[in-house]
């Protein structure tokens, strides 16, 4: 059963509770409350049609009609688009819809390979053989998929994320941000959802250069034009996952909305109206002079559950302590009697902005470390420390 946000429930005159992809209750809603815009957040309800079905009722959409949304919704219309429209940055890769196919192209390789299921896995999904699994581990993987698997080379190097406003013809950039995906510090444990992440004054980050920004930029441009020119123009968020390597940037994948934790880090910096943004978004007339943010650097510091991810401790009481200094967001939890209290995902989240890295790093490790009860995060977020070994990294690769 769905529950109440007691962020969003502090901030909303109404709410209506159900299942993200019951798509005509939520038209239905719309229409009764006479809505304007909508401003899609997750990809389950992308995938849906969820657009496709506003637009049809007369509501305007920040989000992809649902054959645009494939874009993320499905990994092997992604990479083929990629291939077919001669798109930069796409690793060599395969696609497989058979067990046996499969299973014969992993025991013939040699190396790392990252398994990819096609369909939405909430960024959880991706095995890695050579890291995470080995061959039979991997063999077993795919045939849980059912032989719906796209295989890919793995990419070494440094990940960052372009985010940026689209109107279907027009795009334009937001900060670079780096999200981190290991449940524990030093990038060890399972993937997550995303621990946090933290971005720079400049907008920019010290292993990007200006040429691989640009290629970036390009390459999510190519990806937009592509799409009209096929008859399925991209409204919306475009979410660039890239791997920087050696070899430039490649395309870890795309989303079709904002990234978790990565939202929260731009939109803390955004200073242009974002009503304006959307309205301009469904008009198709946005441009790059509608978009401004604050020349700050960020970080984001999740807290979770203990045992989180692959055994959680759900319905245990927190207590925040001072934050002053750190902008909080609710994520996966609920308010019990008065009380917060733990669900099975991420609980909530601290955003630190400054001048420096080091002030925004601080601010958030000081609030996170405030809160009390059974929640761990990764202090190593947004230090110095850790931003000094991806310099490194990048440039031993280099």
């Amino acid at each position: 059963m769905a529950k109440r946000n007691p962020g969003i429930d502090a901030l909303v005159r109404d709410v209506l509770i159900l299942k993200e992809t019951e798509v005509p209750a939520i038209v239905a809603y719309a229409r009764e409350k006479q809505v304007d815009f909508a401003f899609i957040g997750p990809e389950s309800p992308l995938e849906a049609g969820i657009v496709d079905a506003l637009e049809t009722a007369g509501i305007s959409c920040v989000g992809p009609v649902k054959s645009a949304a494939r874009i993320e919704t499905d990994k092997a219309f992604c990479r083929d688009m990629m291939e077919r429209n001669a798109i930069e940055g796409c690793p060599k890769y395969r696609v497989f819809h058979s067990v046996p196919e499969a299973v014969e192209f992993i025991g013939g390789y040699d190396g790392d390979l990252v398994i990819k299921p096609i369909g939405l896995t909430g960024g959880k999904g991706v095995r890695i053989m050579g890291e995470q699994v080995d061959r039979n581990g991997a063999i077993e993987y795919v045939k849980s998929l059912n032989g719906e698997a796209v295989l890919e080379e793995r990419l070494l190097g440094e990940e960052f994320t372009l985010q940026a406003f689209v109107d279907g013809t027009h795009l334009v950039p937001m900060p670079l941000v780096q999200d981190h995906k290991r449940a524990f510090e030093g990038d060890i444990g399972l993937n997550t959802g995303g621990m946090g992440s933290y971005s720079m004054p400049d907008h920019m980050l010290p292993f990007v250069t200006g040429a691989d920004y640009k290629k970036a930029i390009a390459i999510m441009k190519a990806a937009v034009a592509a799409m009209e020119r096929t008859g399925q123009p991209y409204k919306g968020i475009l979410y660039g996952q890239f791997m920087n390597t050696a070899r430039g940037p490649k395309v870890i994948e795309f989303n079709a909305r904002f990234g978790d934790p990565e939202a929260m880090n731009v939109l803390s910096l955004l200073t242009s109206d974002l009503t304006e943004i959307v309205s301009h978004i469904a008009e198709g007339s946005l441009l790059p002079s509608h978009v401004t943010f604050d020349a700050q650097a960020t970080v984001c510091k999740y807290l979770v559950p203990e045992g989180y991810p692959d055994a959680p401790l759900a319905g245990n009481p927190i207590t925040l302590g001072p934050h002053n200094n750190a902008l909080l967001y609710y994520a996966n939890v609920e308010k019990n009697l008065g009380n917060l209290v733990t669900m099975t995902s991420r609980t909530l989240a601290f955003v630190g902005i400054g001048e420096t890295l080091e002030y925004a790093e601080q601010a958030a490790e000081q609030a996170a470390s405030e809160v009390k009860g059974k929640v761990r995060h990764r202090r190593d977020i947004g230090t110095r420390e850790l931003l000094d070994r991806r310099i490194a990294h990048m440039k031993e690769l280099q």
